[in-house]
């Protein structure tokens, strides 16, 4: 088994701006034999909707994605490879986050579309060009966004609109350069806007700027410029920006602000260019070793239903607040406990009467991990 996972994970690691503990910031190994290290991760949940939607699925979210059931949320098994002057990842997952995430992915030709790809959560391969700079090829996060794909690193478990609505994983090339002690700096070359298989010719870029004022004070700009639109239609110029602040105030609290906007140009006759945007508050307390606690509050407004399709006047106008309790249960296990309201401007939530949707809706959530 270990011989097969060393083969697999030459096809490198190049992780995303939402993955914590990526490898990606990690210095080459300094001896010239490669180290391979191997692992595993389950996030276990069950989610009651009170809205109760017929089909069992809720809407506008990947995480949870599923009423009333025990199920998977995600599962992946991951080999990490670091050598002198490369380094590589490949994880395979599964889970009903995965199905939810990956149902977008676009099928153009009789090989593409999510079959396959939404198994490969990364397969990426790097090479330490300079002290300073890494170029990493293949499947990887995105370099967007707070927030990250795997819910034991972030400090609420469900997620904000923000990062559902913008994209988790990136097919393309980055690099990131340690311009200083305290900025960072990626430059990618991606398919489009979270797609592993390509519609449109192209391809789409993207930055993003770490820089840390102080060791508790992190700020971030990341961006996205790209085609929307297939070949065979007019061209949609989709613009992307993240804002990002991160303050973690003492050993117990730990807080994030995200301001996101974007742009796409309108294929009317009229012309012109629809927006939405999205704004998300974090705070997290640390209540004992144990025991936290964390809220957030948010507001996500896509009037042009550009991103989210509803189908109603005023689009996807919604506020959202919730509150959730972590418990370390043991080392490597994690419960984790969500309610969450959310209110929208028009009836866009799916109840439980055929064809009927609501205003607003509200979850709870408890959720158990393990991480090996």
């Amino acid at each position: 088994m270990r011989g097969i996972f060393l083969a697999l994970a030459i096809f490198a690691r190049a992780a995303g701006a939402q993955d914590a503990d990526s490898v990606l910031s990690k210095a080459p190994a300094t001896d010239s034999a490669p180290k391979i290290s191997l692992s595993a991760f389950v996030d276990s949940y069950y989610a009651w909707d009170f809205n109760r939607p017929r089909n069992f699925d809720r809407a506008f979210t990947t995480q949870p994605a599923r009423h009333a059931e025990f199920n998977i949320n995600l599962a992946f098994i991951e080999a990490v490879l670091s050598g002198p002057r490369y380094r590589g990842r490949l994880a395979l997952q599964f889970g009903t986050s995965v199905q939810a995430n990956y149902a977008g992915e676009p099928r153009l030709g009789s090989v593409s579309g999510p079959g396959v790809s939404q198994f490969l959560q990364e397969a990426t391969v790097g090479y330490h060009v300079t002290p300073s700079i890494w170029v990493d090829a293949g499947i990887f996060f995105a370099h967007l966004g707070y927030e990250s794909w795997i819910s034991s690193d972030n400090l609420a478990y469900s997620r904000s609109f923000v990062a559902d609505f913008s994209p988790y994983y990136e097919a393309g090339l980055k690099a990131t350069w340690a311009a200083t002690p305290k900025l960072t700096a990626t430059f990618c070359i991606v398919n489009g806007w979270q797609n592993i298989a390509n519609y449109n010719t192209p391809p789409a870029a993207g930055v993003r700027f770490d820089f840390a004022a102080t060791p508790k004070l992190t700020f971030t700009y990341d961006g996205f410029v790209g085609n929307a639109a297939p070949d065979s239609a007019r061209l949609q110029l989709r613009v992307y920006h993240d804002l990002i602040a991160q303050y973690n105030a003492s050993d117990r609290w730990q807080f994030a602000a995200v301001y996101s906007l974007g742009t796409q140009s309108r294929t009317t006759p009229s012309g012109g260019t629809a927006s939405w945007w999205g704004t998300t508050v974090i705070a997290k307390r640390r209540v004992t070793d144990a025991v936290s606690l964390v809220g957030r509050a948010e507001h996500f407004s896509d009037p042009g239903q550009v991103i989210v399709l509803t189908g109603v006047r005023d689009g996807f106008r919604t506020s959202s607040v919730s509150l959730g309790a972590d418990v370390k249960v043991a080392k490597p296990m994690l419960w984790r406990t969500e309610f969450r309201v959310m209110k929208s401007s028009g009836a866009v939530w799916p109840l439980n009467a055929r064809s009927a949707y609501g205003t607003n809706d509200a979850f709870l959530v408890s959720s158990l991990s393990l991480r090996i």
